[in-house]
C-alpha cells in the first residue's frame, strides 16, 4: 500500500490531499457546499416565483396604459391608469437602475433590519429585483401581439381580463420564453452575493471553505461546476418547452 502511495506522482499526491481537506475533512462538502446549494436553489426558487407574479402585474398595467390610456374617456379609470403606471415606471427606474448588491443590503440592513430571517430578505430583494426584468421582458411579449387578437377577442365575446389571459399572454410566453428563461438564469447567479448579509448559500460556503483551508482553486472551481451544471439542465429544459411550443402550432 505504502509502494502504491509513493508511486502516485507528487503532483496527483498533493490534488488529493488538497481535494481531503477542503471537501471531506470536518464533512465540509456536506456542511457548506450542499447546504448552501439548498439555499440557493430555494432562494432561487421563490424569488422566481415573486418576479413572476410582479411582472405579470406591472407588465399588464404598463402594456394596458400604452394600447388604452389616449383612446380612454377622461374620467376616474384613466387617472387611476395613470398613477399605477406612474408607479410601475418609478419602480422600473428605481430597481433596473441600482445594482442588486445594493438593494440587498438596503432590504437586509434598513427596510428589514428588525428582521433575523435572512432568508425571506433575500427572496424579497431578488424577487422585487427580478420582477422588474420580468415586467419588461413580458410586456415586450404583450405589445408584440397584433391589436387584432384584442378585437378577435372582444368579436367572441370576452372583456379586456378576459382577452389578455386567454388569449394574449399565451402568445406573448411562447415569443418572450428564451428571454425569461435568461433572466431566470441570471437571478440564480444573482443570488451569489446573498453572502453580503450573512446568508450562507453555496458561494458564502465556499468561502468559509477557503477561510478555514486557506485554499481557494478547489472549493471554488466546485461551485463553479455546480452552477454551470444547474444552467445547462435548466437551459435543456427551455429548449425542450421551446419545442413544444413549435410543435404545438403546427
Amino acid at each position: 500500500m505504502l509502494l502504491l502511495y509513493l508511486s502516485i506522482p507528487e503532483w496527483l499526491r498533493k490534488l488529493i490531499a488538497d481535494f481531503y481537506n477542503n471537501f471531506i475533512a470536518k464533512g465540509r462538502f456536506k456542511n457548506y457546499i450542499l447546504k448552501g446549494l439548498g439555499i440557493t436553489l430555494l432562494v432561487t426558487f421563490f424569488a422566481v416565483l415573486l418576479g413572476i407574479v410582479l411582472g405579470m402585474i406591472v407588465s399588464i398595467i404598463r402594456a394596458t396604459h400604452d394600447k388604452t390610456y389616449h383612446d380612454m374617456t377622461p374620467g376616474f379609470l384613466k387617472v387611476i391608469l395613470k398613477i399605477v403606471n406612474t408607479i410601475c415606471v418609478v419602480y422600473l427606474t428605481v430597481i433596473r437602475g441600482t445594482p442588486v448588491v445594493v438593494q440587498l443590503m438596503i432590504a437586509y440592513f434598513i427596510i428589514f433590519a428588525s428582521s433575523n430571517n435572512k432568508v425571506l430578505v433575500a427572496v424579497l430583494a431578488f424577487g422585487i429585483n427580478s420582477g422588474a426584468y420580468v415586467a419588461e421582458i413580458i410586456r415586450s411579449g404583450i405589445m408584440s401581439i397584433d391589436n387584432g387578437q384584442f378585437e378577435a377577442g372582444r368579436s367572441l365575446g370576452f372583456n379586456y381580463i378576459q382577452t389578455m389571459a386567454y388569449i394574449v399572454l399565451p402568445q406573448a410566453f411562447k415569443n418572450v420564453l428564451p428571454a425569461l428563461a435568461n433572466e431566470f438564469i441570471v437571478l440564480l447567479k444573482e443570488t451569489s452575493v446573498s453572502g453580503y448579509v450573512g446568508l450562507m448559500d453555496m458561494t458564502k460556503g465556499s468561502d468559509i471553505i477557503r477561510s478555514q483551508t486557506y485554499s481557494a482553486f478547489m472549493p471554488l472551481i466546485a461551485v463553479a461546476l455546480i452552477y454551470l451544471v444547474i444552467v445547462m439542465l435548466f437551459s435543456r429544459v427551455v429548449t425542450w418547452l421551446e419545442r413544444r411550443f413549435r410543435n404545438s402550432e403546427r
